[in-house]
């Protein structure tokens, strides 16, 4: 079941690809006492990821940061070192990287996706949220093939 506005994210052991390193850390954790825009991708480097969905986020980030939004992250079924060559590689600065490698917070949410017909496996679903303390209060899931309500753009218009 997909999770749903007004629902408590659960928790779930993410990756973030830190300057150290791949950090654990845990979803509650996480999120707690802030207000975080989420966007989710099926995979680092593919070419709508890459090309526009990113980079939305990159280059709206201080407009969604003046709506209130404390932190935009970006996840993804990849491991947190695809994550972070993939910022590196983008110059994706401002943007928080989380690893779902197994996918679990996919499932846990209810939006994976089975990509094994393009050789990718289980992936995300494309998506984007905005998450308070903890707490699911806009959710914008994209269309098989899309990609309009997860933009940065249709983010900040409907805050």
């Amino acid at each position: 079941m997909t999770i749903s506005v007004g629902e408590r994210l659960p928790e779930i052991t993410l990756v973030k690809a830190g300057v150290e390193g791949p950090e654990q850390v845990s979803s509650a954790d996480y999120f707690a006492g802030r207000r975080i825009a989420l966007f989710a991708v099926p995979g680092a480097f593919t070419p709508t990821c890459s090309a526009r969905h990113l980079p939305g986020y990159v280059e709206k980030g201080a407009d969604l940061k003046a709506k209130g939004v404390d932190e935009i992250a970006c996840i993804s079924v990849n491991d947190a070192f695809v994550m972070a060559a993939w910022a590196k590689a983008t110059d994706a600065q401002g943007i928080t990287m989380l690893a779902d490698g197994n996918g679990d917070f996919a499932r846990a949410v209810g939006l994976s996706s089975d990509s094994s017909k393009f050789g990718m496996g289980t992936r995300s679903q494309r998506y984007a949220m905005i998450v308070d303390d903890g707490v699911v209060t806009a959710l914008h899931v994209e269309r098989p093939g899309e990609f309009k309500v997860s933009s940065a753009d249709h983010l900040l218009s409907s805050m």
